[in-house]
């Protein structure tokens, strides 16, 4: 019985600090599914390798969470999994065999449950972050409020092909400020990444860009092709920019 619900409380405090670890990693930068998966990776100490474990070993605080989780991580399953052996090792009868199992399948419905409520993920999130911000040293920013990811507003990237309406054009010849786009950055390769890239930068096959603008714009441009129609649509998006731009600068008064 004492190991079953060591075995409970010890899976709790596991996705507690997994969960404080991952609103951490989010506070960096890092977008929340990343985070998540990194997180729990990280204390599982899978160590999947992807280019977001690059930029997590190239950023020293997310460094150093993910650091902490792998050395938390290895002493929390060794106590999970010493203490579910326990729970049915210990037990001399099949009454207190059967009554462990209960007791572990209820513990672990109830932490399930915990950790897919959307009242209590929010509560959680809240309150860890008023901790980390008082007493860490991380910085914490919240980046979806910074940038207004709201409203249809969002964040994105795209591998350029040969065949795409952007393809061998300056940013300036591409015009897409008037669309309500802007291209934060270029990654290209042998090069590296271009940081707010000015208007004499060509767009190349083969660059990644990362964009930040309405979503319908996003979508129209790294759908178009090198046709007549890419450019009505681009005129089209310009038009209908303007439209919403005078709207909020002269707002029609109520008759």
């Amino acid at each position: 019985m004492i190991a079953a619900i060591t075995l409970f409380l010890v899976v709790s405090i596991s996705a507690l600090i997994t969960k404080i670890a991952t609103i951490a990693l989010v506070h960096t930068g890092l977008s929340t599914d990343s985070a998540k998966f990194q997180s729990r990776s990280a204390y599982t100490g899978v160590g999947f390798t992807t280019s977001e474990s690059e930029n997590i070993m190239n950023h020293p605080v997310r460094r150093r969470i993910i650091f902490n989780l792998m050395i938390i991580g290895n002493a929390g399953i060794v106590t999970v999994m010493s203490s579910l052996i326990l729970t049915f090792i210990l037990p001399e009868t099949l009454a207190s065999k059967l009554y462990g199992l209960l007791t572990v399948v209820v513990g672990m419905t109830v932490i399930w449950l915990a950790i897919r409520s959307k009242w209590i993920d929010i509560a959680l999130s809240a309150l860890i972050t008023r901790v980390l911000k008082r007493y860490t040293d991380i910085d914490i920013q919240d980046f979806a409020a910074i940038l207004h990811l709201k409203d249809d507003f969002k964040i994105s990237e795209k591998l350029i092909d040969h065949g795409s309406w952007m393809v061998n054009k300056t940013i300036r010849d591409l015009n897409l400020k008037h669309e309500g786009l802007i291209i934060l950055g270029v990654d290209r390769r042998g090069t590296g990444y271009l940081g707010s890239p000015n208007g004499d930068v060509m767009i190349l096959p083969m660059d990644v860009i990362t964009v930040y603008g309405k979503s319908a714009v996003i979508v129209s441009v790294f759908k178009r092709k090198r046709d007549f129609s890419a450019e009505l649509e681009h005129k089209a998006f310009v038009k209908k920019e303007e439209e919403r731009l005078e709207a909020q600068i002269h707002p029609k008064k109520d008759e």
